[in-house]
C-alpha cells in the first residue's frame, strides 16, 4: 500500500516537520512493515517557463522543429532573459506557459538533462510533456499549465516540482494478512495515529465520516440468493447500490484524483472508474461501477451455474466453478435470462462496463465473504485490489457512506444528478464481544497493564469496552474482522503500548545432557555414508500417487496407502511420501538430466504410514489445556512417522585410474553388492550385525535384492539392483541400485550402554576356506553355519569372493571365507586354528551341502 503524505495528512495531522521516514518510522512502531519511502523519480532545477517566441523550422527529414525562447525566471535566465530550447511538440505557441526542465536535473528512468546541440541549436533545457515527468501516459504533446491545471496561478522561475506534486514524498508499506483496514487511507491514519501516541479522536479525520441522504425509497432491485455458503458464511450480506443520470464519461479525471492514483500505484483509466479506485484507497471499500442502461432488470447475487463463462474486464473468457460468487440481472420473473456481470469481489464484465456512451451509472459497493473472494481470485488467478481487500475482510458498516463519497465526486466532476432512490439489501452479523479479564495480557506478554490502560488501549483501537469488576467485555469494531479472541486483543495492547516496553530477557539455559543416542546415532549413519563416498540430499517428502505404478508396487503393498495433503502445493503431488526412494528418485532424474550420471545420493528422512481406520483429528478449543483423552485422539489420529535412510547409485562406484605400480585400473559400475554394503555400512555405524538374504520385493530386481535383517530376526530394509520395469519407468540410468532401511527398527536393537570390546594383546590366526554350494543358497546361511561350528574361539567371518565358472560346475558357486580366531589367554597354535575351522566346515557342510574346494 502506498500513501501519499499530502493525502495522509488530510485524514490525520502529521507531526511538525515530519517527512516520509518519520511516517514510514511511526507506522513500524505499530507492526507495520516498511517497503520503502518513494519519490515521483525527478530531481534538479524543473521550472515554470514562459514562451517568448517560437520559430518553425522544417527539416531536412521532413520533420518540423520548434526554435523557442522561454522564460524561466531570473534565477535561471540567460544573459539575455531567456533560454533556447528546442522542441518537436507543436501543441503550444508563444505566451504559454509550460513545465522546463534544466540542464542538471533528471527524469524518470535515470534520463539526464543537459545542453547539447541539436537541429543546428544548442538546445539549453527541455519543455516536457506529461509521460516525460512520470504524470501520465500523454506523449502527444507537452504540458500546457493553463490546460492542466486549469485556475492556478503560476510565473515563470516557480519550482514545477512542488506545484505538479513531483517533489512529495510516497510511503510504501507491506500489510499483513490480518490488517487487511490498512489498505486504505483511513486505515493508515488511524495506524499513523496510534505511532505516533496522540489520542485517535484528537488528530484523526475518518473519510467516511460522511451524512448520507435519507433514501426516497427502494432504488435498484437487488435479490441477494445464496444456496452454497462457503463454511457457513453467506457470499454477500449487504448491497448498496445508488443511480447517478445524466453522467458525462468522456470528462477528465480531475488533477488531483489522478495523481493520488498515479502516487499509489494505480493508472488513470476513466472517470468513473477513477472515482471508485479513488474512493477504494481512500476507505478500503471497493466499489463497481455499471452501465445503467446495459442491465436487463433486477441484480441477483448468486453462486455459478454449470456451463456459466464471462468475459471479464482483461479481455479473457472464463469458465465459472459452482464456488464462484456471481453479480448477475435477469429479467423480472425470468430467471432464464440470467447474465453474469462480474465476479463478486474480483473483476467486472465486459457486458456491463461503463463506456463513453454511458448517461447513468449504477454505482454499487457490497461486503463479500472473504473465503468466497479468496477461493475466486486464486482460482481464476485474478489478485485484483479489489480481491486483496475483500479476502482480508473489509467493513461493511461504510458501504452506503463510500457509495455517497463516490456519488459526490462523480456529480461534481462528471455531472448528473443522484436518485433519491437508494437500495440496500442484506443484513452483515455484528461483531461477536470478547470477554477478558484483565490481568491476561500480562499473562501471555509478561509486561504488567494498567486496567485502565487496556480500556484506553482498546478503546483507541476502536472497540467498545465494558467494564465489570476485573472482567473486560470487549465488541471489536466492524473494520477488524480479525479481533475474533481474547490473545488478539493481547496483540493489540502489545502493540500500541509499544512493543519495546517488551523486555527482552534471555532466559537461563539449563545444563544439557548432550546429544541423545537416536541423535548420536543418526548423526554417525550420515558420516559414514559421507566417508563411504556418498552425497547427503534432502527431498520434498510430497509425490504422486504414479510413483507408486512406477515402482511396480503390488495393489495390495500397503505402500500405496499414502496420507492425502488436504492443501497441497501441487495438485500434481498431493501424497505424502511411504519411502524415501519415493522422492529420492525425483532428485536422482533431475542430476541425471543435467549430465550428472555418476551417482551416489543418500537421504535421512521421515516417511508417513497411515494408521488403517484412524479418523481425522480433534480440534482443541485454545481456552485450556486438552484433557487426556483430548490428546489421546489427537495421537490416535496422528501417522506412523518412522525414520528411514534410503540410497541411490548410478553410473560408475570407482572411476579407472592408474595404480601405484604403474598399472590402470579399470572403472566399476555400481552394483547391487554395493547397495548391500551400503546397507551394512549403515548397520555397523550404530553397532548392529545384520544378515542378508535373497528375496522378492518391489522396486528390486527379484534375483538381485536383498531383506537385510538383524540377528533376531528382525526386518530393517531391502537392498539390491532395482528391477529394470522400475528404471525405465523412473527414468533412471540402467543398472540403477538402491537401498532403504528403517533406522527405527535399527537403533531399536542397539542396547541402552554399549559396551566396547577390550583390546587383545595376543595375536590372531587366519584361516581360510573356500566351499562349493548350490547355486540359489544365500551367503548368509553359509556365514550362519561357519559361526556356530567354529566355536568361542571365533573372532570374524568375513566373505571376500563369490565365483560361477566351469571349475565348480553348473548350478554351484564358491565363497570363500576369511576366518579370524582368537584366544583370550594365549597364543593359538595352527593345530588349534585348523581344529577350529575344520569343525565350522563341519557345519556348513551338514546345514547347506558345502564341500570344500581344493
Amino acid at each position: 500500500m502506498r500513501v501519499p503524505l499530502s493525502w495522509l495528512a488530510e485524514h490525520v495531522d502529521l507531526e511538525p516537520g515530519a517527512r516520509g521516514a518519520d511516517v514510514a518510522a511511526s507506522l513500524v512502531r505499530v507492526g507495520l512493515e516498511e517497503e520503502g519511502v518513494h519519490s515521483a523519480g525527478v530531481t534538479g532545477p524543473v521550472v515554470v517557463g514562459r514562451v517568448l517566441d517560437l520559430v518553425k523550422e522544417p527539416q531536412k527529414n521532413g520533420k518540423t522543429i520548434n526554435w523557442t525562447h522561454v522564460d524561466v525566471g531570473p534565477e535561471h535566465n540567460d544573459a539575455d532573459g531567456s533560454r533556447g530550447i528546442v522542441c518537436g511538440a507543436h501543441n503550444f505557441v508563444e505566451g504559454d506557459l509550460v513545465v522546463v526542465a534544466l540542464p542538471g536535473a533528471e527524469l524518470p528512468g535515470g534520463f539526464g538533462i543537459a545542453a547539447r546541440k541539436t537541429y543546428g541549436h544548442v538546445s539549453d533545457g527541455m519543455i516536457c510533456s506529461a509521460k516525460e515527468l512520470g504524470l501520465g501516459e500523454d506523449h502527444d504533446g507537452i504540458i500546457v499549465l493553463t490546460r492542466f491545471l486549469p485556475g492556478a496561478e503560476v510565473t515563470p522561475g516557480q519550482d514545477a516540482l512542488e506545484l505538479l506534486g513531483l517533489a512529495e514524498e510516497t510511503v510504501e508499506v507491506n500489510v499483513t494478512p490480518d490488517r487487511g483496514y490498512c489498505f486504505s487511507i483511513r486505515g493508515i491514519a488511524r495506524e499513523y495515529a496510534h505511532g505516533t501516541r496522540r489520542p485517535v479522536e484528537e488528530v484523526l479525520r475518518d473519510p467516511v465520516d460522511v451524512e448520507v441522504p435519507r433514501p426516497a425509497g427502494p432504488g435498484f432491485p437487488v435479490r441477494l440468493e445464496d444456496d452454497a455458503p462457503l463454511r457457513g458464511a453467506v457470499g454477500c450480506d449487504r448491497f448498496v447500490a445508488r443511480v447517478v443520470r445524466g453522467v458525462d464519461p468522456t470528462r477528465p479525471s480531475p488533477r488531483f484524483i489522478a495523481d493520488r492514483l498515479r502516487q499509489a500505484g494505480m493508472r488513470s483509466i476513466s472517470l468513473a472508474v477513477d472515482v471508485t479506485n479513488y474512493v477504494m484507497l481512500a476507505t478500503g471499500q471497493p466499489l463497481h461501477a455499471y452501465d445503467l442502461d446495459a442491465l436487463q432488470g433486477e441484480i441477483v447475487v448468486r453462486r455459478a451455474r454449470a456451463g456459466e463463462t464471462l468475459t471479464t474486464l482483461d479481455d479473457v473468457e472464463r469458465t465459472l466453478h459452482p464456488e464462484d460468487l456471481l453479480i448477475t440481472d435477469e429479467a423480472p420473473g425470468d430467471p432464464s435470462t440470467s447474465r453474469v456481470l462480474s465476479l463478486a469481489g474480483v473483476m467486472g464484465g465486459q457486458a456491463s462496463e461503463v463506456s463513453d456512451g454511458t448517461r447513468a451509472v449504477l454505482l454499487e459497493a457490497a461486503h463479500f465473504a472473504q473465503v468466497s473472494v479468496a477461493r475466486t481470485a486464486r482460482r481464476h488467478r485474478l489478485p485484483s485490489e479489489a480481491a486483496k481487500r475483500f479476502e482480508r475482510g473489509t467493513d461493511p458498516a461504510i458501504c452506503d457512506r463510500a457509495v455517497e463519497l463516490a456519488v459526490r465526486l462523480l456529480v461534481e466532476h462528471g455531472g448528473g444528478t443522484p436518485d433519491a432512490e437508494a437500495t440496500d439489501v442484506g443484513a452483515p452479523a455484528a461483531p461477536q464481544p470478547i470477554t477478558m479479564d484483565a490481568g491476561f495480557p500480562e499473562h501471555v506478554v509478561g509486561v504488567p497493564y494498567a486496567a485502565d490502560e487496556i480500556v484506553s488501549i482498546l478503546t483507541q483501537v476502536g472497540c467498545a469496552v465494558t467494564v465489570e469488576g476485573p472482567v473486560l467485555t470487549v465488541v471489536p469494531p466492524t473494520w477488524r474482522p480479525d479481533l475474533v479472541g481474547r490473545v488478539h486483543l493481547v496483540e493489540e495492547v502489545a502493540r500500541i503500548a509499544g512493543y519495546d516496553a517488551i523486555p527482552s530477557v534471555l532466559p537461563p539455559a539449563p545444563a544439557g545432557s548432550g546429544l541423545t543416542p537416536a541423535q548420536r546415532a543418526r548423526r554417525s549413519v550420515a558420516r559414514a555414508l559421507a566417508d563411504d563416498g556418498f552425497v547427503e540430499v534432502l527431498s520434498y517428502p510430497f509425490v504422486a500417487a504414479s510413483v507408486f505404478d512406477a515402482q511396480q508396487l503390488p495393489a495390495d503393498d500397503p505402500r500405496r496407502r499414502a496420507l492425502r495433503l488436504a492443501n497441497p502445493m501441487s495438485e500434481q503431488q498431493p501424497l505424502m511420501r511411504t519411502s524415501l526412494l519415493d522422492s529420492l528418485v525425483e532428485t536422482v532424474r533431475r542430476n541425471v538430466s543435467r549430465g550428472l550420471r555418476d551417482l551416489a545420493l543418500v537421504e535421512l528422512g521421515s516417511v508417513t504410514h497411515p494408521r488403517p481406520g484412524a479418523g481425522p483429528a480433534p480440534v482443541p478449543g485454545v481456552e485450556a489445556r486438552p484433557d487426556e483423552e483430548s490428546l489421546a485422539r489427537l495421537r490416535e489420529a496422528v501417522p506412523a512417522q518412522p525414520l528411514h535412510v534410503a540410497g541411490i547409485l548410478t553410473g560408475v562406484r570407482r572411476r579407472p585410474g592408474a595404480l601405484g605400480d604403474g598399472f590402470a585400473r579399470a572403472g566399476e559400475p555400481a552394483s547391487w553388492a554395493d547397495a548391500v554394503e551400503a546397507a551394512r555400512t549403515v548397520a555397523a555405524a550404530v553397532g548392529v550385525e545384520v544378515a542378508v538374504e535373497a528375496v522378492e520385493h518391489a522396486p528390486w530386481h527379484p534375483g538381485r535384492g536383498a531383506r537385510v535383517v538383524t540377528g533376531q530376526g528382525h526386518t530393517v530394509g531391502y537392498a539390491g539392483e532395482l528391477h529394470p520395469s522400475a528404471v525405465a519407468a523412473l527414468e533412471l540410468p540402467a543398472r540403477a541400485v538402491a537401498f532403504e532401511l528403517d533406522l527405527d527398527v535399527l537403533l531399536a536393537q542397539v542396547g541402552a550402554s554399549p559396551q566396547v570390546a577390550s583390546l587383545s594383546p595376543l595375536p590372531a590366526a587366519t584361516q581360510d576356506v573356500a566351499l562349493v554350494v548350490d547355486a540359489a543358497t544365500p551367503a548368509a546361511r553359509v556365514e550362519s553355519a561357519l559361526r556356530e561350528g567354529a566355536g568361542p574361539l571365533l573372532e570374524d567371518v568375513r566373505l571376500f569372493d563369490v565365483y560361477t565358472g566351469e571349475q565348480v560346475g553348473a548350478g554351484r558357486k564358491s565363497l570363500a571365507f576369511a576366518l579370524r580366531f582368537r584366544a583370550p589367554d594365549r597364543t593359538l597354535t595352527a593345530e588349534e586354528a585348523s581344529a577350529a575351522r575344520d569343525a565350522a566346515v563341519a557345519v556348513a557342510a551338514e546345514r547347506t551341502g558345502a564341500t570344500q574346494r581344493v
